[in-house]
């Protein structure tokens, strides 16, 4: 017997709604502590500090995938990445100013990207590691333009760095934090968890 379709997803919940702006603001921290991280590592490697963006790039990738894969819903890891970033521009004054917001924008669409086209169906390795090379390749080409790097010899090195950062920070790190939230059993009335047990008795009958 074929598999049963499956019901039209419902609109957000209001729970739903509350993670992902908790996801938003608690990253808009952890973030704002990564450019502190950025100023120290740009500082530590001296002449090649400028690379040192493009070192952990992967790393203000982190809360998109995680609340998509969480909440599973269209538009959720954009809007807590967009979050994240007002938090670091507004209450933490970030340096990096207004112009975040863009950049936040189009990290956030890159990485949601993959699970868009999987129709939020789909969270394996392989997934978060696209989420995380399109955030970071979405972006790159943004800072290429604003930064001026297109006619520099380091182009690809650049380009070669942040990808892989990517899928590291932004990808299989994004993984991993999904998958040891899951295990504690705090994320057990949000879809991960509700409509994966809801799907599994349509796939046996299949």
């Amino acid at each position: 017997m074929s598999a049963e379709p499956r019901a039209a997803r419902p609109r957000l919940a209001m729970r739903d709604i509350v993670l992902m702006v908790m996801l938003g603001a608690v990253f808009g921290f952890l973030y704002w502590a990564l450019v502190q991280a950025w100023t120290a590592l740009s500082i530590a490697m001296g002449p090649a500090g400028d690379l040192a963006q493009h070192f952990l790039l992967g790393g203000w990738l982190l809360v998109a995938p995680i609340a998509v894969a969480i909440i599973r819903r269209p538009f959720v890891g954009i809007i807590a990445e967009v979050i994240a970033s007002v938090i670091e521009v507004v209450f933490l004054g970030s340096p990096v100013g207004p112009l975040l917001l863009i950049a936040a924008l189009l990290q956030g669409a890159g990485s949601e990207l993959p699970f868009a086209l999987g129709r939020y169906r789909r969270f394996g390795w392989l997934t978060f590691a696209l989420s995380g090379l399109a955030g970071a390749g979405l972006v790159f080409v943004y800072s290429a333009f604003r930064f001026a790097w297109w006619e520099q010899d380091i182009l690809l090195l650049r380009l070669g760095i942040q990808l892989v950062s990517g899928i590291v920070l932004g990808g299989i790190l994004a993984k991993l934090i999904v998958d040891a939230l899951r295990r504690t059993g705090v994320l057990d009335a949000f879809p991960i968890v509700r409509e994966t047990a809801e799907a599994a008795p349509v796939r046996r009958r299949g």
